[in-house]
Formats: structure tokens, sequence, C-alpha cells
């Protein structure tokens, strides 16, 4: 126990841990978790929502990769649409909770609201996502779902909908496949190379910080927020990360794509009073500019990798620049905004769909 102008507060002092090793001592007051969707307060009207039929999974998910190269840069046709036919289902179950999620950000709608519950709750009794993962690459989908559905579900615990009984059924599903990810990337980065020390940990990291938000559980966040410390210390001088820069002619859409998760744990952090954005000098505005800036011409990772990017080709999508409404809320950028408004949607379903500080369905 702490005093404090006379006042007790109860503190808790911990190592936080990741593969193994203590990455920093933590000793804070134990005060509630907050997720950047928070602040959006909503109220609920009548407005119509055709929520989808919930559709049973499996407990466990059968798929595989879709690269034919050791850099993981040119995709297989027929791998690919194998990988699409067997995780679809879940990607799917994903898609249908955030729109569900954001129309009842967007308009109040009970019944959208409603509809997230009961999409979760089919999902927590079928244990979804709790039995075998075939591959990393059923790993990676698992996360980035269950990311999204735990997104959903803070997009709409503060609607007064949500039941003693479905809270007590949603987080210990939420947590028991949070903490199958965390042993998951805890093993693998054990193994010599700790290859998976890339944007996958970040995305990992996202899903456990939304999950931790959601059951209010400080260890998980730790663990999230440790996934970004590895990941911003990897950022160089010139806003490049060396295991994204290995990717070959996908060097510029893995720096995106690491940029995303980032960005998102830096904005979990910062609503628990944590200034992640400021970490290691800064360094996830060098990441944030060098990757944006390939967006308006690859010119810097061509040259850098040897190879042609697989740039964009037309508009940024969700997935390219949605994520920087984020960022520009903080740090605002002419470039990024001009970007931002040229996408024909910001809603990304492995972020959650909408992000927080951006209209909701603005396209």
């Amino acid at each position: 126990m702490a005093t404090k102008r006379g006042l007790m507060v109860k503190t808790n002092c911990l190592w936080v841990f990741l593969a193994g090793m203590a990455v920093s001592s933590v000793c804070r007051a134990e005060a509630p978790l907050r997720s950047p969707w928070d602040s959006h307060r909503v109220t609920l009207t009548n407005a119509p929502y055709a929520c989808p039929a919930p559709v049973h999974l499996s407990r466990d998910l059968t798929t595989i990769g879709f690269y034919s190269d050791s850099k993981s840069s040119i995709i297989d046709p027929e791998k690919w649409k194998a990988y699409q036919e067997s995780s679809g289902p879940y990607k799917k179950l994903g898609q249908d909770a955030v729109t569900a999620a954001d129309a009842y950000q967007s308009t109040g709608s009970r019944t959208a609201a409603e509809c997230v519950l009961h999409l979760l709750d089919t999902a927590a009794a079928d244990g979804v996502f709790t039995g075998k993962m075939s591959s990393d690459q059923a790993y990676f989908v698992q996360g980035w779902v269950i990311g999204a559905l735990a997104i959903a579900y803070l997009k709409v615990r503060d609607s007064g909908l949500v039941h003693a009984d479905e809270t007590a059924a949603l987080i210990p599903w939420m947590k028991s496949v949070g903490r199958q990810t965390m042993d998951y990337y805890d093993a693998r980065m054990k193994k010599p190379g700790g290859e998976l020390q890339n944007n996958h940990l970040y995305w990992a990291g996202v899903e456990i910080a939304a999950i931790a938000v959601a059951a209010n559980d400080h260890a998980l966040f730790d663990w999230a927020v440790a996934t970004y410390r590895n990941g911003v210390k990897q950022i160089g001088p010139d806003g490049t990360m060396p295991l994204e820069m290995r990717r070959g002619q996908r060097a510029l859409h893995y720096h995106l794509y690491a940029a995303a998760p980032l960005v998102y744990l830096a904005e979990f952090g910062e609503d628990n009073g944590i200034d992640l954005y400021a970490e290691n000098g800064g360094a996830l505005k060098r990441l944030v500019d060098q990757s944006t800036n390939g967006l308006t011409g690859s010119g810097f990772f061509d040259k850098a990798t040897g190879i042609k990017q697989d740039a964009p080709n037309g508009p940024p999508t969700a997935e390219e620049i949605g994520w920087a409404t984020v960022y520009v809320h903080h740090f605002p950028s002419p470039s990024m905004s001009a970007l931002i408004a040229k996408a024909p949607s910001l809603s990304y379903m492995y972020l959650g769909g909408e992000p927080p500080y951006a209209p909701i369905a603005t396209k």
C-alpha cells in the first residue's frame, strides 16, 4: 500500500516478461483499463439493423500459408484459394461483428449492438479458436479475428445491453484464446533467430491489448505493451525495420502492415497513461513517415531492396492507410490526411472495423 496526500492507493508492482526476457518493472495504481473507443458516447436508438445469422464454427482451425518463396513475397494462386476457403468463414465472423459494432457506433442502433453480442455469444459457446491451430498461418488468423471480435465488444460494452452472464462467458473465452496466442509467440521467440518478432508479433499485441481492456487484465496488457517495445526498438534511423526489409517485393507492404498495429498499440498506451509514441526517441514517427511516403512513390523501397515493390495501384486501401487516422489525431500531417481522404473506406476488419477519431462509415 502506498500513501499519497493521505489517501491509501493500492499498487501493483511486477516484472513484464516477453519470451522469457524481463522487459521492465512496472509499479502502478490499478486503474481500470480503457480503450480508444471509450470516449465515444453513444445514445441507444431504434435504428434498424439486419443481423446476419450466426454460423457455428469449429474450435479448431485448419489452414495453410499462401506464399511460394522463401521471402514470403510471392503468392501461390492455388495456396491462396485454399487459404481463402478455409479461413473465410472465420474472417466473415470477424467482419460481421465489426460491421454491426460500427453500425451501433454511428446510429446507436440497439439491434446492431445486440447483433454483436449474439455473434460473440455463439462463438464463445462454440469455443471458436480454443482448439488446435494447424499451422503458423492458423495462429495468425486466430489472432486477427479474435482481436477484431474483442474490439467489436469494446465498441458496444457501454451500451447497457451486456448482461452479467454474457460477460461471464465472453471474457474467459477471449482470455483463453489470447493466452494461446501468447504461448505460441513466447515459444517461437525462444527459438534461434526469433523470426516472429516481426509484424505478426505486433498484431498479436493488438489482439491481447483489446482482450486485456475487455477483461481489465493488467498482466495481459503488459504483454501487449512489451510487443510494442519489441517493435519500436527495431526501427532504424531511416524508418525501416530489418525483418520487414527481408520481404523482397513486399517490403513496402509489410512496413505499412507493421506500422498499423504499432500505432494502435501506442494508442492503447495513450489511453492508459503510457506514452508509447515517444519511446525510442519517437521511432514510430520515422516508420510512419517512411511507410506512408511509399504510398506516393516506392522509389526508396525499390532501391533499398533492389526489387520493384508491389506498390498500390490506385487509392490506398483501408489496410494501408485507415490506421493513420489515429496517428494524425495526435500528429497532424497534411500529406497523410490527403492519403486518408483518398481511401474508399477506412474500415479494416483486423483492426476492428472503423478506426477511432474517424467519421463512421464515411464512404
